[in-house]
């Protein structure tokens, strides 16, 4: 027998107020200068309303991020290779480095490297990873999905994580050297 939940039915508005005020508040004053009571004003709801669907701000934050990475990372499959990888690394530019969800999971990152918590929070989902092996599947179905993504993935993340100019990355280079490696 299944048991009913607890509680009102999550408010699919007040949800959504939520998670653009986690946005927005990032942006305004960064990660430390957030506070759930902070965000529960912004999103014009209870305190308790956001203590009911989360425990902590990296959690609501983690929501928003991995949420609109999910649409900012799609591509549609072209069936030219060449064309998928390049515009999968333009989304990934676009994500990382000028995106609030971009900001707000860089701001995730590095809040894990000395909380264990978010650390773990983090784990729970591969957010770019599950894009890049969607696209590489799709691709290069030949490729080792996770190896791929990780080779994929890692200049753009290295570039943007370490402060280069996103403008210097040239997605179509990165995508045929990529495609070197992996075509022959």
């Amino acid at each position: 027998m299944e048991h009913a939940k607890v509680g009102r039915p999550r408010s699919e508005q007040a949800r959504e107020a939520v998670l653009h005020a986690v946005d927005d508040l990032l942006v305004e004053g960064g990660y430390a200068a957030m506070s759930m009571k902070g965000i529960a004003e912004r999103a014009g709801v209870s305190r308790q309303t956001v203590y009911r669907w989360w425990s902590t701000k990296a959690e609501i934050l983690f929501e928003a991020s991995a949420t609109d990475a999910e649409e900012e990372l799609a591509v549609a499959p072209t069936g030219n290779p060449q064309a998928d990888l390049t515009a999968y690394l333009k989304a990934l530019i676009r994500f990382l480095a000028h995106s609030q969800a971009g900001i707000a999971y860089r701001a995730l990152l590095g809040e894990a490297q000395h909380d264990p918590e978010v650390a773990r929070l983090v784990a729970t989902k591969d957010v770019l990873g599950d894009s890049a092996r969607t696209v590489l599947t799709q691709a290069l179905p030949a490729a080792p999905p996770d190896q791929a993504a990780t080779h994929l993935i890692g200049p753009v993340f290295y570039a943007i994580m370490t402060g280069q100019n996103p403008t210097d990355l040239k997605p179509a280079e990165l995508a045929r050297t990529f495609l070197a490696t992996y075509e022959s």
